[in-house]
């Protein structure tokens, strides 16, 4: 007799899909109403589950993936940091900014600055991982460990 597929499990699918479409459409406007509808649950159950799964709010995921977007493009420099903000999809200059400085330590303006000198003759694989964001309270909980 054929078992019930087990709800975690599709839940868990569900959560997935909503984190690839986060990554895939991180300069779009998203907010965790729309992505709960794609998913089939309310946004109450998307957030507490997502949490449960990644360990951070689907807001905070996606924010997150959009500063690593930024980082990068402000590495090339080839950008304002005004362009950089709406290219990956943030419609606040200042809470993009403040959202930066939360998860880089630093304004994008500097982070433009000092990217150009300290990521200079790395390979861009070794570059992407050594700037990757880590949130100033993770990382104080970590160096306190």
């Amino acid at each position: 007799m054929p078992t019930a597929p087990d709800p975690h499990l599709a839940d868990l699918a569900r959560l997935r899909r909503v984190r690839d479409r986060i990554d895939r459409e991180y300069a779009r406007p998203l907010n965790v109403e729309a992505l709960a509808r794609g998913a089939h649950m309310s946004a109450g159950h998307l957030s507490r589950e997502f949490k449960a799964a990644y360990g951070e709010s689907p807001y905070s995921y996606l924010m997150t993936r959009r500063i690593e977007r930024a980082m990068a493009m402000l590495r090339r420099g080839d950008m304002s940091v005004t362009e950089v903000c709406f290219a990956v999809g943030c419609s606040s200059l200042g809470t993009f900014s403040t959202r930066f400085t939360e998860l880089v330590g630093m304004p994008p303006s500097a982070y433009k600055r000092a990217a150009a000198f300290a990521t200079a003759g790395l390979p861009a694989c070794v570059a992407t991982r050594v700037t990757r964001p880590v949130r100033i309270r993770e990382a104080r909980s970590a160096a306190l460990a």
